[in-house]
């Protein structure tokens, strides 16, 4: 089933952030669409202070936007009381951060740490529910081990349990290989790669790297609080591996960029291309229509 015909689990409409301080508003987003859908592994870029992460806090119900629409396998986080939003957090969506230390406390095992989440929302059999988790992300012999015994990516990948802990069907992931190497890097993505296709889950991964952007099917890219562009890969990720193991010639742009039209018929032109072409001086640009093209040029 291809991507448009699969059943959308997160719907963003025209969401706006405003966080006031004492001397200014800041916009984080300024009227974002975004559309992610059941089964997908998703990534989405942007420069520091694009809303990346603002929109991240938002699909795990850590924060709310000042406008617009979210809507999370057709709830509308909108509306939750913060009851409502305790339990999504608890049993919808899963989160994998960065900082080990939003995910791990460090004076537990490895077992222990994965069986908090489950204590909370007072699960049964969780040693068995612990040892599915631990085999899953290949830790099993680490099960008794501290924190300070494993390597990053082994306590990345206990994040990974931790996260998958009450069986939500969205994962958060924070910028998860930023402090691991490349090696470790690919066998978390392809952890990630296998949740998907065996477990269905929906992954959603902020990332600033482009390498793990390129393992990932579909890239939402983020410029200034709003979604500017998407980048769709020509082949699947498992189509790539295959030529690789079979020495074949690897086609080294994986992916289409495609500007994005928001619902308004907006677009994002890459400042890029107006500073070469010297346009929008005057804030102003004349549109043409010319057989199947869309031209823009200066008045």
């Amino acid at each position: 089933m291809s991507i448009e015909q699969s059943e959308k689990i997160i719907e963003c409409e025209n969401l706006v952030k405003i966080y006031k301080t004492r001397d200014a508003e800041v916009m984080a987003l300024q009227g974002l669409d975004l559309e992610v859908y059941k089964g997908e592994m998703m990534g989405i870029i942007g420069n520091s202070g694009s809303g990346k992460s603002t929109l991240m806090n938002m699909l795990g119900g850590l924060d709310k936007p000042s406008a617009g629409k979210l809507y999370v396998d057709g709830k509308d986080l909108l509306k939750y009381s913060e009851k409502q939003l305790d339990q999504y957090r608890r049993e919808t969506v899963g989160f994998v951060w960065q900082n080990n230390a939003r995910n791990l406390i460090p004076y537990l095992t490895a077992a222990d740490n994965i069986e908090i989440p489950m204590m909370l929302d007072g699960k049964i059999k969780r040693r068995q529910r612990v040892s599915e988790l631990l085999e899953l992300v290949g830790l099993p012999h680490r099960k008794d081990s501290m924190l300070f015994q494993l390597s990053g990516g082994e306590q990345q990948r206990v994040a990974i349990a931790i996260a998958l802990a009450n069986s939500p069907g969205l994962l958060l992931a924070d910028e998860p290989t930023g402090a691991v190497d490349t090696k470790t890097m690919r066998q978390i993505m392809d952890l990630f790669n296998g949740l998907v296709r065996e477990m269905g889950i929906t992954i959603v991964i902020v990332t600033h790297d482009r390498q793990l952007s390129r393992m990932v099917d579909r890239v939402v890219a983020i410029r200034d609080g709003r979604t500017s562009s998407e980048f769709i890969r020509k082949k699947t990720y498992s189509e790539e591996l295959s030529e690789i193991e079979g020495d074949s010639l690897v086609n080294t742009e994986t992916h289409e960029e495609l500007t994005v039209i928001d619902k308004a018929g907006r677009l994002q032109i890459p400042k890029e291309f107006i500073d070469d072409l010297d346009i929008g001086r005057s804030g102003k640009v004349r549109i043409m229509k010319e057989d199947n093209r869309i031209i823009i040029m200066e008045p």
